[in-house]
């Protein structure tokens, strides 16, 4: 029988992406959740969202989240290093949400979550490795198709985020095994971004993987946008509104 793992990274402080993801899936029954990072920032509802992974930690998803990770946002927010950002802009965001959220979520990313930002696990009878950017640097590098720059070959499975691409490809490594043709096979898996695609598509995006078949789905679900975009305030650059409406 077929089990189901829910695969979900950079939510970005987007409750309406969120929620619409769930909806989404509201009918299904998943074995696993994996977390990949980057539940804050950006958007305007970090608080809202840690919330609701609280309660599904607790209920729905309780004993069921196989890793949950910090993203680079999450680090930010604690060390407030903001040496690797790339503009002022996200400077200025990244100060923005640390000053908006509660005393709850700083608990929650600091107790509830994987500072490490990477994580090995058994899935199955398979051997994982989530990461929320990529082995050589888990916060601020990303995996892409033809754009490996670490050996990965140890596992079956790579789960990684980061980029705001989803992706769904198959490596193979030069291994001793006449059984397997001397070849092995590990299989890439990004969901995409929740919260705020980079893929030109604005939808809501995120995985599931079904085994044994190794078979995976990239979904897409439509959310209120608008309805987000209206809550930016005018101190944060309207980079981060617009972007939502075009998925880039």
């Amino acid at each position: 029988m077929e089990k189901k793992y829910l695969i979900l990274s950079d939510i970005h402080g987007n409750i309406s992406a969120f929620d619409a993801v769930q909806n989404d899936c509201r009918d299904e029954m998943f074995d696993g959740v994996i977390l990949l990072g980057d539940c804050i920032d950006y958007g305007m509802r970090s608080n809202e969202v840690i919330e609701e992974l609280r309660q599904l930690e607790e209920g729905a998803w309780k004993g069921k989240i196989m890793v949950n990770l910090w993203g680079n946002h999450e680090k930010l927010a604690v060390d407030q290093d903001l040496s690797r950002l790339s503009s002022d802009r996200g400077r200025a965001m990244a100060i923005y949400t640390k000053q908006q959220l509660t005393k709850d979520s700083f608990d929650f990313i600091r107790n509830r979550m994987n500072p490490k930002g990477y994580g090995e696990f058994g899935l199955e009878g398979f051997w994982a490795f989530a990461v929320h950017g990529a082995y050589e640097d888990c916060y601020w590098k990303a995996i892409s198709p033809g754009d490996l720059r670490a050996d990965y070959g140890g596992y079956d499975f790579v789960f990684s985020g980061h980029s705001h691409y989803s992706h769904c490809f198959t490596q193979f490594y030069d291994i001793e095994n006449k059984e397997l043709r001397n070849k092995k096979a590990v299989i890439f898996i990004n969901p995409g971004s929740v919260g705020q695609p980079r893929n030109q598509n604005p939808c809501a995006q995120y995985a599931v993987l079904y085994l044994p078949s190794k078979r995976t789905e990239l979904r897409a679900v439509a959310y209120d946008v608008e309805y987000e975009q209206s809550l930016f305030p005018d101190e944060i650059h309207e980079f981060y509104k617009l972007r939502l409406g075009k998925g880039i």
